[in-house]
């Protein structure tokens, strides 16, 4: 069944037009600066942007690298942040949005770092109003789009550069849509600066090419699905082709050349690391708030099936390649926003305007709903508001500086160790600290570099066998004690949910410093460094320790494991499969009797992460 409407049977609506020149032009913004504004204010204040764009502590060590390179350090060729791998090659390749990070830290704090990503932000919204423009999308579509396209991509809202990395895609295909008729030295040379910049900017810039390559193939491929003229198609496909070559040649104007290429392909291709990266597995769309995700999905989808029976094979190709990277990585989920709904709003328009056959009355009031939606775009093409702009980051910047916006502003204190940190600050500076991937960035942000870290979020930098025997020490799972030991950790601050937590603890870790988010634990071992007295403890505990296991419930696995001194962590049961042993009773400390070999059965399951001792006979 055919459920796309015949084509080329009506004449398109007229297409807005700008207005003459009026001073009103320039102090009365458009819909796009409208909208830009709204968002700006949304995301510092609504959204609580002085805090929660620091939700992800990478942010941590891009400003530290940063403003080590504005120190005068030169840019970064070895780690300076890693306990283990100290020393070690790292590319910094993001160091261009690392400086401008520091340049804003330096000028107002968290809140400076915070107004530039919000500023970004608005930029995105601008540019994605005005990409909807130049693709003839409807206006009163646009508004309504706009609040699916901003609900989508602020699950990525973070004071990290893959912002910048959105400003240059939808600067991207605003100019393949723009594409002039001949490539000048002028456009050659401005095509391989914006490709420069994005590369120094955001690791994302290999899309730059892509996107021109997309309409390349597509303008080769359509005269063989549709009665085109090939010689024409031909010349487009030449064009774009250039345009990715320019690109191409870009992006090698950074401080690791060629090499940079080679990282970020083997990076992205390494599927053993990247499965274990929680920002590139798929999003569960049965949370709240899922549901307006799945309509920008599916308006994107649309979209695309209208773009291909409208023959315009790129857009179709651009949907289809995006669509499946959303399904795939939530990191897609605001490119879709972002980049696929303008595509979506031109498809419909179209569709909606040379869609014949429908009966008089309706066909009436749709050219009226569209008749007045290009009067509302011709209206509002006779304003822009540039006069406005310095006028509001002048208020913006003082806004942040005001001691209510600037004191709020930082890392928050439910996610990170902000009050924990003053504990980690007492340390010797000789003392090797264990902490999770989640505070690594928050800690060399905190200590400025100085207190090294077990694990942060380069997972590029530390590599998939790294990432394995971290998540082996972390998750208690079996040669966790290896790695511990391997480590020769002094200290661990851990969130307080950590099966680690009491692991280490009935090793006989000591819990110096404890609040609703983090517990900092001693070793027994430094400790007897600091109290002779501490020795004799020391070895009594070992000695019960290579008896004494402790059994770790996941209700969510519905597993248990036991970990003890001789044998570091083994399963002892499948799924609770085995005789009637006794009954966890609800308290952490419970304690009941298995005999070696034998199976648990529990009468209940347990609260996740609920732990039982156990003693073996």
């Amino acid at each position: 069944m055919d459920l796309t409407c015949p084509l080329d049977q009506r004449t398109p609506l007229p297409r807005a037009a700008p207005r003459t020149l009026t001073l009103a032009r320039w102090v009365v913004p458009d819909l796009a600066l409208w909208i830009s504004l709204i968002t700006l204010f949304y995301c510092l204040f609504l959204f609580d942007g002085t805090q929660n764009l620091f939700r992800d502590s990478d942010t941590g060590w891009h400003i530290r690298t940063g403003e080590a390179m504005l120190d005068g350090s030169g840019l970064p060729r070895s780690d300076p942040y890693s306990l283990l791998r100290s020393g070690r090659p790292w590319f910094a390749w993001e160091w261009g949005a690392d400086v401008l990070m520091a340049a804003a830290h330096r000028l107002a704090g968290l809140a400076g770092v915070a107004l530039l990503y919000a500023a970004c932000i608005a930029a995105c919204t601008w540019l994605w109003f005005r990409l909807t423009w130049v693709l003839h999308g409807n206006f009163l579509l646009a508004g309504a789009l706009a609040m699916l396209m901003l609900s989508t991509a602020n699950l990525h809202w973070l004071a990290r550069p893959h912002i910048f990395g959105w400003i240059f895609l939808l600067g991207a295909i605003w100019y393949a849509e723009r594409l002039p008729a001949r490539v000048t030295a002028a456009h050659a040379a401005a095509i391989a600066a914006f490709s420069a910049l994005w590369t120094n900017l955001h690791a994302s810039f290999f899309l730059g090419p892509a996107i021109a390559l997309i309409y390349a193939v597509a303008h080769l491929v359509r005269p063989v699905l549709w009665q085109l003229d090939p010689v024409a198609e031909r010349a487009r496909a030449r064009r774009f082709g250039m345009v990715a070559a320019l690109a191409a040649a870009g992006s090698l104007l950074n401080p690791y050349g060629l090499n940079l290429h080679v990282h970020v392909a083997r990076y992205l291709g390494n599927a053993e690391l990247l499965d274990r990266v929680g920002e590139f597995q798929s999003f569960n769309f049965r949370v709240d708030g899922a549901a307006q995700i799945l309509v920008a999905l599916g308006i994107a989808a649309l979209g695309a099936v209208l773009a291909f029976s409208q023959r315009n094979l790129a857009h179709a190709l651009l949907s289809a390649g995006l669509l499946a990277l959303a399904l795939r990585s939530a990191r897609g989920l605001p490119l879709v926003a972002l980049l696929l709904l303008p595509l979506a709003n031109a498809a419909i328009t179209r569709a909606l305007e040379t869609c014949a056959g429908l009966q008089p009355r309706l066909r009436r009031a749709l050219d009226s709903f569209l008749t007045y939606s290009v009067n509302l775009r011709v209206l509002d093409g006779g304003f822009n508001g540039a006069a406005l702009l310095p006028v509001l980051a002048l208020l913006a910047c003082a806004l942040v500086r005001t001691p209510a916006v600037a004191s709020r502003a930082g890392f928050p204190g439910d996610q990170f160790p902000v009050a924990a940190a003053e504990a980690v600050a007492q340390l010797p500076a000789d003392a090797r600290l264990l902490a999770p991937d989640k505070f690594g960035g928050y800690l060399i942000y905190r200590f400025e570099g100085r207190r090294k870290v077990y694990f942060d979020g380069r997972s590029d930098f530390y590599g998939s066998e790294y990432m394995k025997d971290y998540l082996r020490l972390i998750e208690v799972r079996p040669g966790w004690r290896e790695q511990l030991d391997r480590g020769r950790f002094t200290h661990a601050l851990l969130p307080n949910r950590y099966s680690l937590v009491p692991a280490l603890e009935q090793l006989g870790w000591k819990t110096v410093y404890r609040d609703q988010v983090a517990t900092l634990l001693e070793s027994l071992a430094f400790a007897a460094r600091r109290s002779p007295q501490s020795a004799g403890k020391a070895a009594e505990s070992r000695k019960s320790a290579s008896v004494a296991s402790r059994v770790i419930f996941d209700n969510r696995s519905l597993t248990v494991t036991a970990q003890n001194e001789r044998f570091g962590a083994a399963r002892v049961s499948k799924r609770y499969a085995g005789r009637d042993t006794g009954s966890v009773v609800g308290q952490p400390a419970a304690l009941m009797r298995v005999e070696p070999g034998s199976g648990l059965r529990l009468a209940q399951p347990p609260p996740a992460r609920q732990v039982a001792a156990l003693e073996t006979q």
